[in-house]
Order: C-alpha cells, then sequence, then structure tokens
C-alpha cells in the first residue's frame, strides 16, 4: 500500500488511515470486476438518448412552431378564397392539437411521461432504448418548439415579403429565409436545451434502462458504497455539461461577432 501513489499524496494531507480507506474503496468500486467499464457503458447510452432524442425533438418541434406560427399569421379569414378557408380550418385543428400537445407536455414531469410510455402505451416493447428515446423526444419537443416559435416571430415581416416579391411560395420562404434566420437566433436557446436534455436522461434508470446513473447504483448495490459511484456519476455529467455550455458560449460570442 505505501508503494500506492494515490495513498502517498492522501496520506501526506490526510492520515494514513483516511488514506487507506480511500484506496481500498476506489478499488472496490471502480476496478474491481472491471467496474469502471459499467460507467462507460452507461455513458454510451445517455449520449446516444441525448443525441437522438435532441435531433427528432428539434424536428418534432420545429414542424410544430411552423404550424402555430402559420395560423397566428393568418388571422384574416375574409381575405381568404374557398380553397384557403379549407386550408385555413385544417390549420385551425392542426394547432388546436399543437396547443393541447403543448399543455400536457408541459404540465407533466418528464418521469411520469417516461413511466405512462414504457409502463401503459409500450408496455409490450422489449427495446428500452427506442421507448426512452421517443419519451425525451416528446418531452423535448414542447419546449424547442416554444424556442423556435419565439425566433420566427423574431424574424422581421419584411423578410418573408421581400421573399414573396422574388417569387418564392410560403413554404420555400419559410425554408430558404425565415427559418435560418430563426435557428441563428435561437441556437443559443437550442443549446441551452440539449444542456437540460441530457440532464434529464437520469431518469431512464426508472424504466431499467443502464444509463450512467443506472451503472452507479448498480456499483452501488455491490459495494453499499453511495459516496464513490454518486459522486463520480455527478463529476461525468459535470465535465460533459461544461463542455456544452463552454460550446454554447463560443458559438454565442461568433454568432453576435458576426452580426456586428
Amino acid at each position: 500500500m505505501e508503494n500506492n501513489i494515490i495513498y502517498n499524496i492522501i496520506a501526506f494531507f490526510t492520515s494514513p488511515e483516511k488514506a487507506q480507506w480511500f484506496v481500498t474503496e476506489l478499488y472496490n468500486n471502480f476496478i474491481s470486476e472491471s467496474r469502471w467499464r459499467w460507467l462507460l457503458n452507461g455513458l454510451a447510452i445517455t449520449i446516444r438518448l441525448t443525441v437522438f432524442a435532441f435531433i427528432f425533438g428539434l424536428i418534432l418541434g420545429l414542424i410544430i412552431a411552423i404550424i402555430r406560427v402559420s395560423y397566428d399569421g393568418r388571422k384574416d379569414v375574409k381575405k381568404l378564397s374557398l380553397k384557403g378557408k379549407i386550408g385555413r380550418v385544417i390549420l385551425s385543428v392542426l394547432n388546436l392539437i399543437c396547443k393541447i400537445y403543448l399543455n400536457i407536455i408541459q404540465g407533466t414531469p418528464t418521469i411520469v411521461q417516461i413511466m405512462i410510455i414504457y409502463f401503459v402505451i409500450l408496455a409490450n416493447s422489449t427495446n428500452k432504448i427506442f421507448v426512452a428515446t421517443l419519451g425525451f423526444t416528446i418531452n423535448s419537443s414542447a419546449y424547442i418548439a416554444e424556442i423556435i416559435r419565439g425566433g420566427l416571430n423574431g424574424v422581421d415581416s419584411g423578410q418573408e415579403e421581400a421573399g414573396r416579391s422574388l417569387g418564392f411560395g410560403y413554404i420555400s420562404t419559410m425554408v430558404y429565409i425565415v427559418i435560418p434566420q430563426a435557428l441563428k437566433s435561437t441556437l443559443p436557446a437550442l443549446c441551452n436545451e440539449l444542456v437540460v436534455l441530457l440532464k434529464e436522461t437520469s431518469v431512464a434508470s426508472m424504466v431499467a434502462l443502464q444509463d450512467l446513473l443506472a451503472a452507479a447504483l448498480l456499483i452501488k448495490s455491490r459495494t453499499y458504497s453511495a459516496f464513490f459511484p454518486l459522486i463520480a456519476a455527478a463529476l461525468i455529467y459535470l465535465v460533459i455539461v461544461s463542455i456544452l455550455r463552454s460550446l454554447s458560449a463560443r458559438l454565442e460570442r461568433r454568432l453576435n461577432s458576426s452580426d456586428r
């Protein structure tokens, strides 16, 4: 034990007894049975959940935001033709569905949504990663939709008129002119939503999916020691979140400099 570097460092600042306890706990929690691999495997699942849920949530949120903005921007029914009025009715129905969807998702806890999907809606599914990804996608899309909707409303109406004057239709104007500007202005908020989503994936352990937190709890169940595995999981989350926040800050500075 005296030749152990970690032991010598801790013993120098504390005492040999505490150093021996620390090294023993470190070995039991991470080295024995290669338990550190459990944390790495759990981290891989956490990253997969975060990436796929964010991508699909971004797509679904963008669709919801476009429907809501399109409905709000077409209030004058009297100027619409018969075909336009039919489209207005369809848009009203879609907007109502989106509002109900957003109200339900934003009004209920993430863990409740995940458990309803896992134990009720997809109770017969054996693909836990798919179930968890679906749950986080649904939850994240509701918040992403509101972020993008704010960005779309922030784009000057003259941009859409300019697109129409160039011969673009409504969809082409949104795709090539309005949406790119809205996404640019909402990138910092979207990065923050990615950070929130990463931390929320920790509830995946409630549906028997071995993510990072579940791996830490598994180590705890084997060693009967909660300190080391939970602290390790917390530090891993902290490092990843810090990296994402740093990238988000750099992206925001670059966007601000490009606007000058």
